[in-house]
């Protein structure tokens, strides 16, 4: 049997040159790798532009957590109900955000040691805010402090801590040094569930080995 030869059209061709298959991505991490990927230029970033896990990298993903209720002096239901400074009474500068965001934290690092780990551990959080009373947007620039008392807080050049402010006082050493930066989002909402919450944070940690 004779076989004769055809000849593809050149739009053939070129299709099949450009498959999605030859632009696919050449790396990907290591089956027990936990890589945040970081802002290039800056040796002290907030947060990851992403984290990418190792198909065997075992995750805790702790419920969104609020603020305790650890201050009985204030009215039942407010803002101030949960700040745990001592009496109640803020630091200068301080504000109410800042205060509930310092307890949340708190709490997920108690979150966190129950189930074997550690705030450096966490890969990627989300962020909850509703506005105080009174004031037109949420808080953000509070969280923000409050969060590098507990995450992002060491120079990834030196690996020594960076000294961060609590409200408007000086920059001292952070309450909990930590490297880690987790791919993160902060978003204001309406309500939050439980009266007098102006925050709550949940968070995915990751098991190193």
């Amino acid at each position: 049997m004779k076989i004769r030869s055809i000849a593809l059209p050149a739009a053939v061709v070129l299709v099949l040159g450009t498959s999605a298959a030859a632009a696919a991505p050449t790396w990907s991490p290591r089956p027990q790798e936990i890589k945040p990927f970081l802002p290039a230029g800056t040796t002290n970033p907030a947060i990851a532009d992403g984290v990418a896990l190792g198909k065997l990298v075992a995750t805790y993903t702790a419920s969104g957590l609020g603020p305790a209720a650890a201050n009985p002096s204030a009215p039942a239901d407010s803002p101030e109900r949960h700040v745990d400074f001592p009496g109640g009474t803020l630091p200068p500068g301080v504000t109410i955000t800042e205060a509930q965001a310092l307890n949340v934290l708190k709490r997920i690092k108690a979150n966190l040691a129950a189930a074997g780990l550690g705030l450096a551990d966490v890969v990627s959080m989300r962020a909850y805010l509703e506005k105080p009373p009174g004031a037109e947007a949420a808080d953000f620039a509070g969280w923000n402090r409050a969060y590098r008392q507990f995450f992002a807080n060491t120079d990834l050049a030196t690996g020594q801590p960076v000294p961060v402010p609590l409200g408007t006082a000086p920059p001292a050493p952070p309450m909990e040094v930590n490297p880690a930066r987790p791919a993160r989002v902060t978003i204001e909402i309406a309500n939050l569930p439980v009266a007098g919450w102006l925050v709550e944070v949940e968070v995915v940690a990751a098991y190193k080995r």
